[in-house]
């Protein structure tokens, strides 16, 4: 591929190498690679069911470490509300309340979901600021059709000199209305992190935003800190950083040609939420949290959400403190009753594939193979129980060493064209909701370098459109994806009250959003 001496001036100034460039439109021209999908995790078959009376135990455990620790939450928050009211903005343009009446109308659409929106708009927590602001623009709003009602509630949700939701980072968009005032998914993840990631009366909490959304987080910073930091006793250390350009990818025409702007620039596209293993790797803790930013919790579920995030650290402290014991055992001379020790350590409590050929080898051989197995980033991941969410679930995955790993798989990495692909897919009982805890020190307290646990194969090609014109884009390897294939990885299943999504605004109105 040969660039103009403009394309190189601009993948300059991307801080992009030039060979990076090329290496991304050889990902294009040679194809999205499928994971190969042993088998689905399951219970008792790569996802850990902890008795409730061992789990008081693992969360003890936690509790009486996290004062001498170095505790972070880590929250994905870069992404806009733009989706959360797609099904408004269609709203708009589709219904003319001059020439049908709203019954008729939803009777055409037949859409439950916009339905159940327009009969329970009291319920959002936003209502209130909104009937304000439509009072005082139109005094005769109660005059008016319910069609006219609805479309003006609408315009001023989504308008710029409304309460120009759609346009406000999803982290700022009001989710939780209290008795006396209403809370963002921003300040509820300060609420929750008190409750599982506070050491020594500090919480640490990053955010990963837009660059143009800088201003609006801090300005909710200034209004919700010093109140939080008054009610609970606590002191909150907020940091935030913005996806490097330098992790964007380009794109090409379907011809997997560089696709160009009219002006005849090179286009290039945020890389996804796999970015962010950069901003990941630049964090300095010894217990990373990391929750999406539109997954929080209502008062009445907060004690149950604290409880299973102190398990899942727990859990991982003690399997960090077996890990690091084999691996300064392994730094001395041990006898072969402690090798075979660690070799089923590895494979029945870390779930890691050694590989078909490991028997052969000899044991030094084997002992080198144990320490890469065992110095690596360590996760723990809760699972829920799949109710219909869309998204990724936990597999076994074969890989080409013959070794098999437990990895979250997204359905898009799944050849659903071949049988028995789709088969072990549909065989999923258990559902990916991003509640991960996680370290990256080694047994010698450095940080690993997460770049070299990233299965690059796992980038993922997708069809995108930009003026009119069709496009492929590249994703790079999803954050908890094939950005950390290569890290040991632990399942446990979580009470699925802990997972509360909200992809549209109507999720706001489930049970799991309403606080009384």
């Amino acid at each position: 591929m040969s660039f103009s001496k403009r394309d190189l001036t601009q993948i300059e100034e991307k801080g992009i190498a030039s060979e990076k460039v090329e290496e991304q439109i050889a990902i294009f021209k040679r194809g999205n690679i499928v994971v190969n999908i042993r088998e689905a995790a399951t219970i008792k078959n790569g996802i850990l069911q902890i008795p409730e009376e061992e789990k008081e135990q693992i969360v003890s455990f936690y509790r009486r470490q996290k004062d001498e620790l170095n505790i972070l939450k880590f929250v994905p928050a870069s992404g806009a509300a733009t989706r959360m009211f797609k099904a408004f903005y269609n709203f708009l343009k589709e219904f003319d309340p001059e020439k049908e009446d709203l019954d008729t109308f939803l009777d055409r659409k037949n859409d439950p979901k916009l339905e159940l929106f327009l009969s329970r708009t009291k319920d959002l927590p936003f209502y209130d600021e909104l009937m304000d602001l439509i009072k005082e623009r139109h005094p005769d709003y109660e005059e008016l059709s319910e069609g006219k009602q609805k479309v003006i509630f609408v315009k001023l949700m989504l308008a710029e000199d409304g309460l120009d939701l759609g346009d406000q980072p999803k982290g700022l968009v009001p989710f939780h209305k209290y008795e006396n005032h209403v809370v963002s998914a921003f300040e509820e993840h300060l609420w929750e992190a008190v409750d599982y990631a506070a050491s020594n009366n500090k919480v640490r909490i990053h955010f990963t935003i837009s660059k143009e959304h800088r201003e609006k987080f801090e300005a909710e910073t200034q209004r919700v800190k010093p109140r939080l930091e008054n009610e609970t006793g606590m002191q909150f250390e907020l940091t935030y950083s913005y996806q490097d350009p330098k992790t964007d990818t380009i794109a090409v025409t379907i011809e997997n040609e560089p696709f160009r702007e009219e002006n005849g620039d090179l286009f290039f596209r945020p890389g996804g939420h796999g970015a962010l293993i950069e901003n990941l790797n630049k964090q300095e803790a010894d217990i990373i949290f990391i929750k999406n930013i539109d997954n929080v919790v209502v008062p009445k579920n907060r004690e149950l959400n604290a409880k299973n995030k102190e398990m899942l650290a727990g859990k991982l402290l003690e399997l960090q403190e077996k890990i690091f014991t084999c691996l300064r055992k392994l730094e001395a001379e041990i006898s072969q009753r402690d090798l075979e020790e660690m070799i089923d350590f590895l494979q029945n409590q870390l779930n890691a594939g050694l590989g078909i050929q490991f028997e052969e080898l000899s044991t030094e051989e084997k002992i080198s193979a144990l320490k890469r197995k065992l110095n690596r980033p360590l996760r723990i991941c809760g699972m829920v129980k799949n109710e219909g969410e869309p998204g990724g679930g936990p597999f076994w995955v074969n890989h080409k060493d013959g070794g098999v790993s437990l990895q979250i798989v997204e359905s898009s990495q799944i050849d659903h064209e071949n049988y028995q692909q789709s088969k072990i897919a549909q065989e999923s009982t258990h559902f990916n909701p991003v509640d991960v805890v996680c370290s990256f020190k080694n047994y010698k307290g450095e940080n690993f370098d997460l770049r070299k646990f990233v299965d690059e194969e796992t980038s993922f090609i997708a069809k995108k459109t930009k003026d009119g014109k069709e496009l492929k884009a590249l994703e790079l390897p999803g954050l908890w994806n094939g950005g950390m294939s290569d890290w040991n990885t632990i399942f446990v299943e979580v009470p699925v009250e802990t997972f509360n999504p909200v992809k549209t605004v109507t999720d706001l109105l489930k049970p799991s959003h309403q606080v009384k």
